[in-house]
């Protein structure tokens, strides 16, 4: 009889540390996919004012935006370096209504001319 709860007391200890690693290894699976989904949104922006197909308008905007059955907010800054033909593209995104930025990115994109 000893042995049984013993061996069930080892039981319950395993299970409880199992348990534990799980949730932590579901937590860590969600920052990483949100990180990945917000870099994808970047990259995308990115490209589109790189490509044309979004204004490169100088000063501070934001956008919100339904990806992967979420919310995103994404920030953008462009800013026209001095004497260069350069705009500097500062771009962070973050989940909902929440101001800390999932992923952020600086990029330099040269003037278009029309």
């Amino acid at each position: 009889m000893l042995e049984i709860m013993v061996a069930l007391a080892v039981f319950a200890t395993l299970s409880a540390a199992l348990l534990s690693a799980s949730q932590f290894v579901l937590q860590q699976s969600a920052r990483v996919e949100n990180r990945l989904f917000a870099a994808w949104l970047a990259d995308n922006q990115l490209s589109e004012l790189q490509l044309g197909l979004a204004p490169l308008t100088l000063g501070q905007r934001s956008q919100t935006s339904r990806f992967a059955q979420r919310d995103w907010r994404l920030s953008q800054r462009i800013v026209r370096e001095s004497k260069t033909s350069l705009y500097r593209v500062e771009l962070s995104v973050s989940l909902g209504d929440s101001e800390q930025p999932v992923h952020s990115l600086t990029h330099w994109i040269k003037a278009r001319h029309d």
